[in-house]
Protein backbone atom coordinates (compact mmCIF):
# COMPACT_ATOMS: atom_id res chain seq x y z
CA UNK A 1 0.00 0.00 0.00
CA UNK A 2 1.56 3.60 -0.64
CA UNK A 3 2.14 6.33 1.52
CA UNK A 4 -0.81 7.97 -0.34
CA UNK A 5 -3.31 5.24 0.02
CA UNK A 6 -3.01 4.78 3.59
CA UNK A 7 -3.67 8.45 3.98
CA UNK A 8 -6.53 8.29 1.80
CA UNK A 9 -7.59 5.44 4.00
CA UNK A 10 -7.10 6.50 7.25
CA UNK A 11 -8.86 9.71 6.58
CA UNK A 12 -12.17 7.67 5.16
CA UNK A 13 -12.24 5.40 7.82
CA UNK A 14 -12.19 8.41 10.83
CA UNK A 15 -14.79 10.34 8.43
CA UNK A 16 -17.30 7.52 8.44
CA UNK A 17 -17.72 8.09 12.34
CA UNK A 18 -19.38 11.27 11.37
CA UNK A 19 -22.88 12.33 12.25
CA UNK A 20 -23.98 11.95 8.34
CA UNK A 21 -25.77 15.99 6.54
CA UNK A 22 -26.87 15.33 3.06
CA UNK A 23 -24.82 17.42 0.33
CA UNK A 24 -28.63 19.55 0.13
CA UNK A 25 -27.76 21.38 2.98
CA UNK A 26 -25.11 23.39 1.41
CA UNK A 27 -27.06 26.68 0.67
CA UNK A 28 -26.65 29.52 2.83
CA UNK A 29 -28.46 30.09 5.83
CA UNK A 30 -29.72 26.73 6.00
CA UNK A 31 -32.62 26.24 8.51
CA UNK A 32 -30.71 24.88 10.82
CA UNK A 33 -30.87 25.27 14.54
CA UNK A 34 -15.77 16.71 8.05
CA UNK A 35 -15.07 15.55 9.12
CA UNK A 36 -11.32 14.78 10.29
CA UNK A 37 -8.11 15.17 8.34
CA UNK A 38 -5.32 12.56 8.30
CA UNK A 39 -3.70 14.10 10.94
CA UNK A 40 -6.07 12.77 13.50
CA UNK A 41 -7.38 16.39 14.41
CA UNK A 42 -11.24 15.62 14.75
CA UNK A 43 -11.51 11.91 16.10
CA UNK A 44 -11.73 13.97 19.83
CA UNK A 45 -15.46 15.15 20.73
CA UNK A 46 -15.63 16.09 24.29
CA UNK A 47 -19.10 14.86 25.32
CA UNK A 48 -21.97 16.77 27.80
CA UNK A 49 -20.69 17.43 30.74
CA UNK A 50 -22.48 15.70 33.88
CA UNK A 51 -24.92 16.96 36.05
CA UNK A 52 -23.68 17.75 39.35
CA UNK A 53 -20.51 18.67 37.97
CA UNK A 54 -18.54 21.02 40.22
CA UNK A 55 -18.35 24.55 38.37
CA UNK A 56 -14.90 25.04 37.10
CA UNK A 57 -12.67 27.73 38.01
CA UNK A 58 -12.15 30.55 35.98
CA UNK A 59 -8.80 30.69 34.28
CA UNK A 60 -6.91 33.00 32.81
CA UNK A 61 -5.27 32.40 29.16
CA UNK A 62 -1.78 31.71 30.53
CA UNK A 63 -2.96 29.24 32.88
CA UNK A 64 -5.02 27.40 30.54
CA UNK A 65 -1.65 26.82 28.20
CA UNK A 66 0.01 25.73 31.13
CA UNK A 67 -2.68 23.39 32.72
CA UNK A 68 -2.52 21.48 28.76
CA UNK A 69 1.20 21.44 29.04
CA UNK A 70 0.54 19.61 32.41
CA UNK A 71 -1.86 17.70 31.32
CA UNK A 72 -0.56 16.16 28.32
CA UNK A 73 2.69 16.87 27.52
CA UNK A 74 5.52 14.05 29.14
CA UNK A 75 8.51 14.68 30.91
CA UNK A 76 10.49 13.59 27.75
CA UNK A 77 8.49 16.57 25.72
CA UNK A 78 5.68 13.92 24.24
CA UNK A 79 2.30 15.33 23.77
CA UNK A 80 0.06 12.58 23.97
CA UNK A 81 -3.39 12.11 22.92
CA UNK A 82 -4.29 10.19 26.89
CA UNK A 83 -7.72 10.12 25.67
CA UNK A 84 -6.86 8.41 22.19
CA UNK A 85 -4.40 5.75 22.85
CA UNK A 86 -1.89 7.12 24.50
CA UNK A 87 -0.49 7.76 20.72
CA UNK A 88 1.01 11.26 18.99
CA UNK A 89 0.69 12.89 16.22
CA UNK A 90 3.09 15.99 14.31
CA UNK A 91 -0.30 18.26 15.27
CA UNK A 92 0.09 17.11 19.08
CA UNK A 93 3.40 18.29 19.16
CA UNK A 94 2.66 21.43 17.35
CA UNK A 95 0.53 22.24 19.22
CA UNK A 96 2.51 21.90 22.78
CA UNK A 97 5.54 23.69 20.83
CA UNK A 98 2.78 26.78 20.42
CA UNK A 99 1.78 27.16 23.87
CA UNK A 100 4.92 26.38 25.73
CA UNK A 101 6.26 29.36 23.42
CA UNK A 102 3.28 31.74 24.01
CA UNK A 103 3.59 30.82 27.93
CA UNK A 104 7.61 31.84 27.91
CA UNK A 105 8.23 27.72 29.05
CA UNK A 106 11.30 27.54 27.54
CA UNK A 107 12.08 24.20 29.10
CA UNK A 108 9.10 22.73 27.97
CA UNK A 109 9.28 24.10 24.57
CA UNK A 110 13.09 22.56 24.35
CA UNK A 111 11.41 19.20 25.53
CA UNK A 112 8.61 18.94 22.73
CA UNK A 113 10.96 20.06 20.05
CA UNK A 114 13.93 18.13 21.26
CA UNK A 115 11.63 14.72 20.82
CA UNK A 116 10.11 15.94 18.06
CA UNK A 117 13.55 16.07 15.70
CA UNK A 118 14.76 12.72 17.40
CA UNK A 119 11.27 10.64 16.64
CA UNK A 120 9.58 12.44 14.08
CA UNK A 121 11.52 14.65 11.56
CA UNK A 122 12.30 12.24 8.15
CA UNK A 123 14.71 12.50 5.91
CA UNK A 124 13.15 15.20 3.83
CA UNK A 125 12.61 17.47 6.88
CA UNK A 126 9.27 16.65 6.96
CA UNK A 127 7.34 15.54 10.17
CA UNK A 128 5.77 12.46 10.55
CA UNK A 129 2.42 12.22 11.49
CA UNK A 130 1.70 9.08 13.90
CA UNK A 131 4.22 7.43 16.76
CA UNK A 132 3.01 4.56 18.81
CA UNK A 133 4.39 2.64 21.52
CA UNK A 134 8.01 3.67 20.69
CA UNK A 135 8.46 4.15 16.61
CA UNK A 136 6.20 6.01 14.04
CA UNK A 137 3.56 3.96 12.77
CA UNK A 138 2.71 6.89 9.72
CA UNK A 139 5.09 8.52 8.35
CA UNK A 140 2.98 10.93 6.26
CA UNK A 141 3.02 14.33 6.87
CA UNK A 142 0.19 16.89 8.14
CA UNK A 143 0.83 20.31 6.57
CA UNK A 144 -1.45 21.80 8.95
CA UNK A 145 1.24 20.19 11.72
CA UNK A 146 4.08 21.69 10.17
CA UNK A 147 3.48 24.85 9.66
CA UNK A 148 2.71 25.14 13.42
CA UNK A 149 5.82 23.45 14.57
CA UNK A 150 7.43 26.35 12.22
CA UNK A 151 5.60 29.01 13.48
CA UNK A 152 6.61 27.91 16.46
CA UNK A 153 9.98 27.51 16.16
CA UNK A 154 10.52 31.03 14.62
CA UNK A 155 8.30 32.66 17.32
CA UNK A 156 10.67 30.94 20.28
CA UNK A 157 13.86 32.19 17.97
CA UNK A 158 12.63 35.57 18.96
CA UNK A 159 11.10 34.86 22.40
CA UNK A 160 14.01 33.44 23.80
CA UNK A 161 16.87 34.32 21.90
CA UNK A 162 17.62 31.50 20.36
CA UNK A 163 18.59 32.08 16.37
CA UNK A 164 19.23 28.66 16.05
CA UNK A 165 15.05 28.11 16.57
CA UNK A 166 14.97 30.71 13.98
CA UNK A 167 16.79 28.92 11.56
CA UNK A 168 15.34 25.67 12.04
CA UNK A 169 11.72 27.07 11.66
CA UNK A 170 12.83 28.96 8.49
CA UNK A 171 13.98 25.22 7.42
CA UNK A 172 10.82 23.75 8.04
CA UNK A 173 8.70 26.58 6.57
CA UNK A 174 10.76 25.51 3.24
CA UNK A 175 10.46 22.24 3.15
CA UNK A 176 6.67 22.97 3.18
CA UNK A 177 6.65 25.38 0.46
CA UNK A 178 8.82 22.97 -1.72
CA UNK A 179 6.83 19.69 -1.15
CA UNK A 180 3.10 20.92 0.15
CA UNK A 181 2.01 23.78 -1.75
CA UNK A 182 1.15 24.42 -5.36
CA UNK A 183 -0.10 27.61 -7.70
CA UNK A 184 -3.49 28.35 -8.93
CA UNK A 185 -4.80 30.89 -10.96
CA UNK A 186 -5.95 32.81 -7.56
CA UNK A 187 -2.68 32.02 -5.87
CA UNK A 188 -0.43 29.28 -4.05
CA UNK A 189 -2.52 26.97 -2.01
CA UNK A 190 -1.35 24.58 0.69
CA UNK A 191 -1.95 21.49 0.22
CA UNK A 192 -2.87 18.67 3.26
CA UNK A 193 0.21 16.52 2.40
CA UNK A 194 2.63 15.24 -0.30
CA UNK A 195 -0.02 12.82 -1.39
CA UNK A 196 -2.21 14.85 -2.47
CA UNK A 197 0.58 16.86 -5.22
CA UNK A 198 0.11 16.49 -8.57
CA UNK A 199 -2.38 18.27 -11.11
CA UNK A 200 -5.13 19.47 -10.18
CA UNK A 201 -7.84 19.33 -8.76
CA UNK A 202 -6.45 19.40 -5.03
CA UNK A 203 -7.47 18.09 -1.88
CA UNK A 204 -8.08 20.58 0.29
CA UNK A 205 -8.74 21.40 3.90
CA UNK A 206 -9.49 24.83 4.54
CA UNK A 207 -8.99 24.68 7.88
CA UNK A 208 -5.17 24.26 7.63
CA UNK A 209 -4.44 27.51 6.01
CA UNK A 210 -3.09 30.33 8.72
CA UNK A 211 -2.58 33.86 7.28
CA UNK A 212 -1.14 35.33 10.38
CA UNK A 213 1.39 31.86 10.27
CA UNK A 214 2.17 32.41 6.76
CA UNK A 215 3.08 36.17 7.70
CA UNK A 216 5.52 35.07 10.48
CA UNK A 217 7.27 32.52 7.93
CA UNK A 218 7.58 35.57 5.26
CA UNK A 219 9.21 37.99 7.69
CA UNK A 220 11.30 35.40 9.37
CA UNK A 221 12.75 33.92 5.64
CA UNK A 222 12.35 36.83 3.25
CA UNK A 223 10.76 33.62 0.85
CA UNK A 224 7.98 35.51 -0.98
CA UNK A 225 6.16 32.23 -1.23
CA UNK A 226 4.03 33.05 1.67
CA UNK A 227 2.76 36.24 0.90
CA UNK A 228 1.43 34.23 -2.23
CA UNK A 229 0.31 31.67 0.13
CA UNK A 230 -1.55 34.51 1.87
CA UNK A 231 -3.69 35.66 -0.70
CA UNK A 232 -4.57 31.96 -2.59
CA UNK A 233 -5.74 31.07 0.67
CA UNK A 234 -8.00 34.30 1.18
CA UNK A 235 -9.10 33.88 -2.60
CA UNK A 236 -10.14 30.27 -1.93
CA UNK A 237 -11.73 30.90 1.82
CA UNK A 238 -13.52 33.60 -0.11
CA UNK A 239 -14.81 31.61 -2.64
CA UNK A 240 -16.14 29.09 0.03
CA UNK A 241 -17.84 31.20 2.30
CA UNK A 242 -19.43 33.27 -0.99
CA UNK A 243 -21.32 29.75 -1.53
CA UNK A 244 -21.70 28.64 2.15
CA UNK A 245 -22.57 30.24 5.51
CA UNK A 246 -19.56 27.49 7.17
CA UNK A 247 -16.69 26.06 5.60
CA UNK A 248 -16.66 21.90 5.45
CA UNK A 249 -14.05 20.65 6.86
CA UNK A 250 -12.71 19.23 3.79
CA UNK A 251 -13.08 20.57 -0.25
CA UNK A 252 -11.61 20.23 -3.39
CA UNK A 253 -9.98 23.25 -4.94
CA UNK A 254 -9.52 23.28 -9.45
CA UNK A 255 -6.75 25.30 -10.74
CA UNK A 256 -9.32 28.78 -11.32
CA UNK A 257 -9.75 28.51 -7.48
CA UNK A 258 -13.32 27.77 -7.54
CA UNK A 259 -14.38 25.34 -4.53
CA UNK A 260 -16.18 22.15 -4.70
CA UNK A 261 -17.14 20.81 -0.57
CA UNK A 262 -16.17 17.63 0.03
CA UNK A 263 -17.45 14.95 3.09
CA UNK A 264 -13.59 13.30 3.48
CA UNK A 265 -9.91 14.13 2.06
CA UNK A 266 -11.07 12.14 -1.54
CA UNK A 267 -14.24 12.37 -1.09
CA UNK A 268 -15.08 8.96 -1.48
CA UNK A 269 -17.26 8.54 2.18
CA UNK A 270 -18.94 9.95 4.91
CA UNK A 271 -20.86 13.34 4.96
CA UNK A 272 -20.10 16.74 4.25
CA UNK A 273 -19.74 19.15 7.52
CA UNK A 274 -18.66 21.68 9.63
CA UNK A 275 -17.07 19.85 12.29
CA UNK A 276 -13.33 18.88 14.40
CA UNK A 277 -11.58 20.56 11.35
CA UNK A 278 -13.44 23.20 9.69
CA UNK A 279 -14.04 24.43 13.38
CA UNK A 280 -10.36 25.94 13.32
CA UNK A 281 -11.02 28.26 10.16
CA UNK A 282 -12.48 31.14 12.36
CA UNK A 283 -9.54 30.73 14.86
CA UNK A 284 -6.76 31.28 12.07
CA UNK A 285 -7.94 34.16 9.99
CA UNK A 286 -9.21 36.23 13.24
CA UNK A 287 -5.30 36.33 14.06
CA UNK A 288 -4.47 37.56 10.81
CA UNK A 289 -3.62 41.49 10.57
CA UNK A 290 -5.31 41.58 7.23
CA UNK A 291 -8.76 43.16 7.66
CA UNK A 292 -10.24 41.10 4.73
CA UNK A 293 -8.81 37.94 6.41
CA UNK A 294 -10.61 38.85 10.18
CA UNK A 295 -13.72 39.74 8.03
CA UNK A 296 -13.67 36.07 7.01
CA UNK A 297 -13.61 34.88 10.26
CA UNK A 298 -16.45 37.62 11.42
CA UNK A 299 -18.49 36.72 8.48
CA UNK A 300 -19.23 33.10 10.32
CA UNK A 301 -20.51 34.56 13.56
CA UNK A 302 -24.18 34.98 13.35
CA UNK A 303 -25.18 31.14 11.53
CA UNK A 304 -22.98 30.02 14.90
CA UNK A 305 -24.94 32.52 17.16
CA UNK A 306 -28.30 30.81 16.42
CA UNK A 307 -27.79 27.81 19.62
CA UNK A 308 -27.07 28.71 23.12
CA UNK A 309 -25.86 25.02 23.19
CA UNK A 310 -24.05 25.02 20.44
CA UNK A 311 -22.89 21.46 18.60
CA UNK A 312 -19.48 20.91 17.36
CA UNK A 313 -21.22 19.25 14.01
CA UNK A 314 -23.60 21.63 11.66
CA UNK A 315 -24.17 21.15 7.78
CA UNK A 316 -22.90 23.92 5.87
CA UNK A 317 -26.10 26.26 6.40
CA UNK A 318 -25.48 25.38 10.19
CA UNK A 319 -28.10 23.54 10.54
CA UNK A 320 -27.58 20.66 13.97
CA UNK A 321 -26.14 16.82 12.92
CA UNK A 322 -25.06 15.81 15.71
CA UNK A 323 -24.81 16.45 19.62
CA UNK A 324 -21.01 16.63 20.58
CA UNK A 325 -20.20 19.38 22.62
CA UNK A 326 -16.40 20.05 22.16
CA UNK A 327 -13.92 23.77 23.18
CA UNK A 328 -13.45 23.64 19.78
CA UNK A 329 -17.01 24.81 18.95
CA UNK A 330 -17.15 27.84 21.65
CA UNK A 331 -13.77 28.73 20.78
CA UNK A 332 -14.60 29.10 16.80
CA UNK A 333 -17.55 31.17 18.07
CA UNK A 334 -15.42 33.56 20.03
CA UNK A 335 -13.13 33.99 17.52
CA UNK A 336 -16.15 34.98 15.10
CA UNK A 337 -17.69 37.31 17.09
CA UNK A 338 -13.59 38.95 18.40
CA UNK A 339 -13.38 39.50 14.60
CA UNK A 340 -17.04 41.00 14.54
CA UNK A 341 -16.14 43.38 17.50
CA UNK A 342 -18.79 41.27 19.57
CA UNK A 343 -15.82 41.16 22.46
CA UNK A 344 -18.07 40.07 25.31
CA UNK A 345 -19.82 37.54 23.89
CA UNK A 346 -15.96 36.22 22.77
CA UNK A 347 -14.64 36.65 26.58
CA UNK A 348 -18.05 34.52 27.70
CA UNK A 349 -17.67 31.56 24.57
CA UNK A 350 -13.95 31.65 25.91
CA UNK A 351 -14.63 30.96 28.85
CA UNK A 352 -17.27 28.06 28.22
CA UNK A 353 -14.85 26.64 26.38
CA UNK A 354 -12.20 26.62 28.87
CA UNK A 355 -15.39 25.21 31.24
CA UNK A 356 -15.73 22.40 28.73
CA UNK A 357 -12.23 21.35 29.20
CA UNK A 358 -12.12 21.22 32.97
CA UNK A 359 -15.16 19.29 33.02
CA UNK A 360 -14.37 16.42 30.50
CA UNK A 361 -11.04 17.16 29.55
CA UNK A 362 -9.78 15.64 26.65
CA UNK A 363 -6.44 16.16 24.28
CA UNK A 364 -7.92 18.02 21.20
CA UNK A 365 -10.92 19.94 23.30
CA UNK A 366 -8.06 21.32 25.86
CA UNK A 367 -5.30 22.08 23.12
CA UNK A 368 -8.09 24.54 21.55
CA UNK A 369 -9.22 25.67 24.56
CA UNK A 370 -5.87 26.76 25.29
CA UNK A 371 -4.57 27.63 21.84
CA UNK A 372 -7.99 29.78 21.26
CA UNK A 373 -7.31 32.15 24.78
CA UNK A 374 -3.34 32.52 23.81
CA UNK A 375 -4.21 33.95 20.45
CA UNK A 376 -7.10 35.85 21.17
CA UNK A 377 -6.83 37.64 24.24
CA UNK A 378 -2.78 37.63 24.16
CA UNK A 379 -0.20 38.79 21.84
CA UNK A 380 2.49 36.50 22.39
CA UNK A 381 1.44 34.56 19.66
CA UNK A 382 1.41 37.27 16.79
CA UNK A 383 0.59 41.08 17.18
CA UNK A 384 -3.16 41.42 16.11
CA UNK A 385 -5.06 39.34 18.50
CA UNK A 386 -8.41 40.80 18.45
CA UNK A 387 -9.27 40.46 22.16
CA UNK A 388 -5.95 42.44 22.88
CA UNK A 389 -6.26 44.99 20.71
CA UNK A 390 -9.57 45.76 21.54
CA UNK A 391 -8.44 46.32 25.14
Amino acid sequence: MTKKTKALLAAAVVVALAVTAGIASLVVGGSGGPSTDQAGAGADATGTPGTGTPTPQARTATEIGEAFLDDYVDDDGRVVRRDQGDDTVSEGQAYGMLVAVAVGDVKRFDAIWSWTEDELVRPDGLLAWQWKDGAVVDDMPASDADVDAARALVLAGSTFDRPDLTTSGVDLGTDVLDEMTVSTDVGRILLPGPWAMGAGPWSYNPSYASPATFAQLGEASGDPRWAELEAGSRAVTTNILSSTALPSDWAQVRQDGTTVPLPSADGSSGSVQYSYDAGRLALRYAESCQPEDVALAASMADVLQRYDELPMQLDLGGQSVGSDQSPLAYAARAAAEASAGQHDRAAADLRTADDLSQSTPTYYGSAWAALAALQLEGTSLGACSPLAVAR
